[in-house]
């Protein structure tokens, strides 16, 4: 189930909740009782070390390299 984050404005807690995509949007309520909340917009950190493969050599071409796209 995604995990949403909401501050609420009267405390400026910042809290999380865990609830279905459908509720998203749904009015959230922070640990303290304020009814008076936003959903704040969050973003996904990918980390690695891997290199993009390399271009193909003659051309290529398609939208997958090598033409495979008829």
């Amino acid at each position: 189930m995604p995990r949403y984050e909401y501050r609420c404005r009267p405390c400026g807690t910042t809290f999380e909740l865990n609830r279905p995509m459908a509720e998203s949007s749904a009015p959230a309520v922070c640990p303290d009782g304020h009814e008076d909340t936003v959903k704040l917009l969050s973003t996904v950190a990918v980390g690695g070390t891997a290199a993009a493969p390399a271009a193909p050599r003659g051309g290529g071409g398609g939208c997958c390299g090598g033409g495979c796209c008829g």
